[in-house]
C-alpha cells in the first residue's frame, strides 16, 4: 500500500511540474468497499513519515454506513480526517456527523438547511459539490445554480464552506479539463465574491486516479485515489 501510495504522490508531483501547478496538492484515499482493517492500514500508510511531513492524512468514504463501519480504524491513526465523499441522504445524517469531519457532498439547500440544524459543537466544513459533467447519474449543483446555493449556505451559521468537489465525466482531456478549469473559476469567483478564503485558501476536490493530472493542471488541491491504491473495486 505504501508503495502505490507513494507512486501516487510521484504521479501527483510530476503533474505538478508538466503543468506548472504552484498549488499545493494532497491526496485523499477512496476507501469505498474496504474492510474496516484495511482502512485502518491505509491511515496508517499516509502517517509515513515520507508521506505526512507535507500531506495531511485523509480518507474519504462514499457511504454513512461504511464511514461509521471504518471510522474507529480510521481515526486509531492520530491526525487521520475522513471524509464523506458520496451522497448523503437526510436520514443518515445524525449518523454521519458522528464520524466524518467534513462533508464533501453538499449539493442542495435543502441538505445544507438539514445539516445545519444537526450540527453540534461548532461549524461543520463542508465542500459544495457542483455536476460539471451535466451527466444525469452524477450529483452536484449545476453551475448556473452554484452562487445561489453557495449565498444561501452562507448563511448558515453551523456550516462552513471549505471548498468545491466535482466527479468530472469521463472523455478525453481536450473533454475532461474544461469541466475541471469551471470547478477553479467557481472557486476563484466565489472566494472574490464572498471574500472567502484569506486565512486558508478553499480547496478544490477533483481528479482521481484515471484523471488526476489533468485535474491537478486546472487548479485541483485534493485527488482523490481508490483504484490506484487499491486495485479494482470488488462490484456489489
Amino acid at each position: 500500500m505504501r508503495e502505490n501510495i507513494a507512486r501516487v504522490y510521484q504521479r501527483i508531483e510530476d503533474a505538478r511540474a508538466t503543468y506548472q501547478a504552484i498549488q499545493p496538492v494532497h491526496l485523499e484515499l477512496a476507501i469505498k468497499t474496504q474492510s474496516a482493517e484495511t482502512c485502518g492500514l491505509a491511515a496508517q500508510a499516509l502517517a509515513d513519515p515520507q508521506f505526512v511531513s507535507s500531506h495531511p492524512i485523509l480518507l474519504g468514504q462514499n457511504r454513512v454506513q461504511e464511514a461509521v463501519a471504518s471510522a474507529e480504524a480510521v481515526k486509531a491513526t492520530e491526525g487521520a480526517s475522513l471524509h464523506l465523499i458520496g451522497p448523503l441522504q437526510r436520514n443518515k445524517i445524525n449518523q454521519a456527523l458522528k464520524v466524518v469531519d467534513l462533508v464533501e457532498t453538499v449539493d442542495s439547500l435543502k441538505l445544507a438547511e438539514a445539516l445545519n440544524q444537526r450540527v453540534v459543537g461548532g461549524p461543520l466544513p463542508i465542500f459544495l459539490q457542483v455536476n460539471v459533467s451535466g451527466e444525469t447519474a452524477k450529483s452536484g449543483v449545476a453551475p448556473a445554480e452554484f452562487f445561489r446555493l453557495a449565498e444561501a449556505v452562507l448563511a448558515l451559521e453551523n456550516l462552513k464552506i471549505a471548498g468545491l468537489m466535482t466527479v468530472a465525466g469521463r472523455g478525453t482531456e481536450a473533454e475532461v479539463r474544461p469541466q475541471f478549469a469551471t470547478m477553479q473559476a467557481l472557486r476563484d469567483e466565489l472566494a472574490q465574491r464572498f471574500d472567502l478564503g484569506r486565512q486558508k485558501p478553499l480547496e478544490l476536490s477533483m481528479g482521481m486516479s484515471g484523471d488526476m493530472e489533468w485535474a491537478i493542471a486546472e487548479g485541483a488541491t485534493i485527488v482523490r485515489a481508490g483504484t490506484a491504491i487499491f486495485g479494482p473495486r470488488a462490484t456489489r
